[in-house]
């Protein structure tokens, strides 16, 4: 068989077959001898890890082995790329090697590895099954099974929760659309974190609500202000007489004196899909693709709200859901009122608008 000739051709002489035999011979004892290198190189540690890499390519790259032996030296060089990393690689040649070779088991082996850390979980699944059929009491393979099993069922698990996620997110945002409210670009995140509204089984919007004092820029969290309650019940408990504000020590902040306020004509008015995205925050579905990122109309409709701050005060017999609903509230992420007090020296700054919320 010359290795300059067509396949299928034949030598003329006895000589060129003995050549040729001599050849193959040299390069077949090269190849076994790269392989043994780059089998000593692997034991040599981390360091030597590309020289074995070399080894086994020039090993492969001689072609004078059989398809038995070739596939041993692209499993024993996918090995190599599994310890570096080199995942895709380490996949490509275990396939190269199971070409050659369906039944090599250790190709079979580092082909479901490499393909359960490329997060490949079917495929990884279907690898380890087509190596227990081979050789059904190995182990390696048994243990590495499970794993795989055990990430199919945390995936399964997560694509639950982010479905059920998105369900219930598109469900509220509908419930915001349906009453008319305008939520806005997130405020104070430092204070408010991830809370967003909640959707109880009778339609109804709980909602958690800061309350700013702006005069010292101390805060108030109403975890759950159902959008029915008046906003005198929620005050009442709050400002209740054996509970004083530990910063006040004028006692100006008596129930008798705040005034609660909200501003308008700041702020940017989300898009639908951009407030889907904004509410997954948090949840298993966040992240996810196809969901939100709108951000041409978030920027449509920030340009059309934009306006000059003014503040509004909050009638106190009124419910949150009619003070939400006011054309010109735009909901911070959640509701954002700022206290007052009628007795602080504060009030007259406030309500000759000489006080600004700081920048965030």
């Amino acid at each position: 068989m010359a290795l300059w000739m067509e396949k299928g051709s034949e030598p003329l002489t006895e000589t060129e077959k003995a050549d040729l035999e001599a050849i193959a011979a040299l390069k077949e004892s090269a190849a076994f001898e790269f392989k043994e290198k780059g089998n000593q190189y692997v034991k040599m540690g981390k360091k030597h890890y590309s020289d074995a890499i070399d080894y086994y390519t020039r090993a492969i790259d001689q072609k004078a082995l059989s398809d038995s032996e070739t596939s041993i030296l692209f499993a024993n060089r996918a090995h190599v790329n599994l310890l570096l990393g080199n995942l895709r690689r380490a996949l490509t040649d275990s396939n190269e090697a199971l070409k050659l070779c369906p039944s090599n088991i250790k190709a079979i082996y580092r082909a479901a590895k490499a393909s359960l850390s490329l997060n490949m979980l079917a495929e990884a699944r279907e690898y380890c099954l087509k190596g227990l059929q081979f050789d059904p009491n190995n182990e390696d393979l048994k243990k590495l099974d499970r794993q795989i099993g055990l990430k199919i069922s945390e995936k399964e698990k997560h694509e639950a929760e982010a479905s059920k996620a998105v369900a219930e997110t598109k469900k509220l945002v509908s419930a915001i659309e349906n009453r008319g409210l305008k939520i806005g670009k997130a405020m104070y995140l430092e204070l408010t974190g991830l809370r967003k509204p909640v959707l109880d089984k009778s339609n109804i919007l709980h909602w958690p609500v800061l309350l700013l004092y702006a005069e010292v820029m101390s805060s108030d969290f109403i975890e759950d202000f159902c959008e029915t309650d008046m906003f005198s019940v929620h005050l009442d408990m709050i400002f209740s007489e054996d509970q004083p504000l530990s910063w006040d020590v004028e006692n100006n902040y008596k129930r008798e004196f705040i005034e609660l306020y909200y501003e308008t004509g700041s702020g940017l008015c989300l898009s639908k899909e951009k407030l889907l995205h904004c509410l997954l925050e948090g949840t298993a579905a966040a992240h996810r693709e196809g969901v939100g990122d709108e951000e041409k109309d978030t920027v449509e409709d920030y340009k059309q709200h934009m306006g000059s701050p003014k503040w509004i005060k909050v009638n106190e017999r009124r419910t949150l859901h009619d003070v939400l609903k006011e054309p010109n509230f735009i909901i911070p992420g959640i509701p954002v009122f700022y206290v007052v007090s009628k007795r602080s020296s504060f009030y007259g700054k406030f309500k000759a608008g000489k006080w600004a919320p700081p920048s965030i």
